[in-house]
């Protein structure tokens, strides 16, 4: 059993640094084509954006598995050990809270690398070391309140019921719309200034809009996302009652008036089409299906590891196995929201134009250094949206047909 679980995660990080690696190949070959949707300079920082975070990914990667090792190993074992409480709910609480801090901990050098070197020096992040500290400081608070009370609600539940995991599941679900409906109006605000759009013509456009597609929405605000990151972007938050209309102060300053109702169209499109209903079904079905794998668990697995079946040792080995099955199901999720995007792109289109939309989405990519060229299989695991140039070329651009017919003069201007 050790080794059988062994060998699945190993396989798991097998294949995500060997996507990687044929992602940062492409690229690196990619890079030197002539630039379509970026401009030369963009183009280049991009590719070169996109080969280090990969770089660092494949180290995260071998260092997850470090981790996983250290945990079924060693680790496990020694933290049950070492707290020494009868109270086995009490228990649960602190043995998860330490096991999820000290992932965290060491996933940390990651975050500040990525955040004070590498997004700095591409031009993206303008966080301060006084509110990075800060962010980590609510998270923490955050966590402890919530994520312990959570923790002591499964494990609750896990001694009490025979089919627990069935609970289990309904519980977590419920707490994942329950945190959709709050985020806009209560956790959001935690991080960031969100002000009432203040232009009234722009406004009112926006509310023609949503009127148009039938939406409701608590609000339209701008947040102050440039205090962190200079990326553009918006999204519709919440559910029910809570739905509201969040424009990045990035986005507005860079984007004309028509440009800027055509991305908000497309998010309308996915609101027009239920896919929010549809992502949190698909997020559903995977809980689900991971809830009843480690519900059915023989007792024997976690004898073979050196530990007793309990509610803590059972949220540990969840944790620790979600990404592998989540990684497993990514494809599927990524073929249906693809397709998604293209029907969003078109209720965006219908909204303005389909000209004003993929003039838009060439400005977001210019902005945010998004690397429009991408390995398949990279394409295949990872992408939740279509390849740019497919979705421009949707909208009546031509760039992955000019793509194909200058790669080889392209190739032959790098050899000289």
């Amino acid at each position: 059993m050790v080794l059988g679980i062994g060998i699945i995660y190993f396989l798991y990080i097998l294949v995500k640094v060997y996507v990687s690696v044929m992602e940062i190949g492409f690229v690196s070959k990619a890079k030197y084509l002539v630039p379509v949707i970026l401009d030369k300079k963009r183009y280049k920082d991009a590719a070169d954006y996109k080969i280090a975070t990969q770089r660092m990914d494949i180290l995260n990667s071998l260092f997850d598995y470090a981790l996983f090792i250290f945990w079924v190993g060693f680790g496990l074992r020694w933290l049950d050990g070492a707290i020494s409480i009868d109270n086995i709910l009490l228990k649960s609480v602190i043995y998860i809270d330490i096991f999820i801090v000290v992932n965290y901990l060491f996933s940390l050098p990651f975050d500040i690398y990525s955040k004070f070197y590498l997004d700095k020096k591409f031009g993206f992040s303008n966080i301060s070391v006084k509110m990075f500290l800060n962010d980590l400081l609510k998270s923490a608070v955050l966590f402890f309140i919530f994520g312990s009370l959570v923790v002591y609600i499964i494990s609750y539940i896990i001694l009490t019921f025979s089919l627990w995991w069935l609970w289990s599941f309904i519980f977590i679900f419920a707490v994942i719309i329950t945190i959709n409906v709050i985020y806009p109006t209560f956790i959001a605000p935690i991080f960031n200034k969100f002000i009432p759009l203040e232009d009234e013509d722009l406004k009112e456009s926006i509310e023609k809009l949503m009127k148009k597609a039938g939406l409701k929405s608590s609000g339209i605000f701008t947040m102050d996302a440039s205090k962190r990151d200079n990326r553009l972007n918006a999204y519709f938050g919440g559910l029910g009652s809570s739905k509201r209309v969040v424009l990045f102060d990035t986005l507005v300053k860079k984007l004309t008036k028509q440009e800027l109702l055509a991305v908000l169209g497309h998010e309308l499109g996915h609101f027009k089409h239920k896919d929010i209903i549809k992502n949190i079904f698909m997020m559903g079905i995977l809980l689900f299906l991971m809830f009843f794998i480690f519900g059915n668990l023989p007792e024997s697995m976690f004898f073979s590891f050196g530990l007793y079946k309990t509610p803590y040792t059972i949220i540990a080995f969840f944790l620790l196995l979600l990404p592998v099955v989540a990684f497993v199901f990514m494809p599927v999720m990524g073929l249906i929201s693809r397709h998604n995007e293209y029907a969003a792109d078109e209720y965006g289109s219908e909204c303005e134009s389909a000209a004003t939309l993929a003039n838009a989405l060439e400005k977001l990519a210019n902005e945010n250094k998004s690397f429009p060229r991408d390995h398949p299989l990279f394409i295949f695991f990872y992408f939740t949206h279509p390849p740019l140039t497919k979705r421009l070329e949707r909208l009546g651009k031509n760039y992955a047909k000019a793509d194909e017919a200058l790669k080889e003069e392209c190739e032959a201007n790098k050899n000289d």
